[in-house]
């Protein structure tokens, strides 16, 4: 688990998710979830293409993640959540 801001300065937690399946390819996909400093719910956004096959490697690709690349992938994860979401 890692925390970061966003370019709007909230904060988020990186992490991964074992997906549950029976399959090992591709077990553990990346997770953002926001902080809930202002007392709302906490949002959990996963970013389902990005995948590893071990925990070890997932918490190794997570904690060396660059700030830049990690605000480039919550961006990719918030803007295909904001999609999925019925208006």
């Amino acid at each position: 688990m890692r925390d970061f801001t966003d370019a709007d300065g909230r904060t988020w937690t990186a992490g991964y998710r074992d997906d549950g399946g029976l399959d090992y390819k591709g077990r553990y996909l990346l997770v953002f979830r926001s902080a809930d400093d202002d007392g709302s719910e906490a949002l959990e956004i996963a970013l389902a293409d990005v995948r590893w096959n071990t925990e070890r490697t997932a918490r190794r690709t997570i904690e060396t993640m660059s700030l830049v690349e990690l605000r480039r992938r919550l961006r990719s994860a918030e803007g295909r959540y904001e999609s999925a979401v019925p208006r």
